[in-house]
């Protein structure tokens, strides 16, 4: 069981088997998408897409670490996006910190307050050394949370238009 974190505007809570069907809804908006191709192929086939979504939530990842869905408080607590703190790829030996917000909810700040949250419960909770965010380095909203939150650009992923940011616990 995930810990829950609230803020002055979210609550950030275990993701469940309850929430599939809103992460596959946030997944067919295509500017959701747009720079996550590996989803982008799995939204036209239902079945595929829900298995990868149902798999991801009942992994079992290391303690502490999961999927949160992103409740707004000020919006009748409608579930705005979700975040995640797990092994890079669900394998690791990295960790990963990534965000998917609905569009709607863009701009405002949510995913930086979410990830300044999670970041600052696994440096101080679960004691990770260091965190990444591979971001496609088209996606300029990503890339300014990663920022924000504190990630320093790490360079180009080989052969990918993936570019990696990371933080380390001080």
């Amino acid at each position: 069981m995930l810990r829950t974190f609230e803020t002055d505007r979210l609550i950030l809570r275990e993701r469940t088997l309850d929430d599939v069907e809103l992460c596959m809804e946030m997944d067919r908006e295509a500017e959701v998408v747009k720079y996550v191709p590996e989803i982008k192929t799995l939204v036209g086939n239902e079945r595929k897409h829900r298995e990868f979504i149902v798999k991801r939530t009942e992994a079992q990842y290391p303690a502490g670490m999961g999927y949160w869905m992103i409740e707004s408080k000020d919006d009748q607590q409608q579930i705005i996006g979700w975040i995640l703190l797990i092994p890079m790829d669900a394998v690791g030996p990295e960790i990963e910190i990534g965000w998917r917000l609905k569009p709607k909810y863009w701009g405002k700040g949510y995913a930086t307050e979410a990830a300044k949250v999670i970041l600052h419960y696994a440096f101080e909770s679960l004691e990770i050394e260091e965190i990444v965010a591979d971001i496609n380095k088209m996606n300029k909203g990503s890339i300014r949370v990663a920022e924000k939150i504190g990630l320093e650009y790490k360079g180009l992923l080989e052969t990918s238009a993936y570019i990696r940011y990371a933080i380390y616990r001080h």
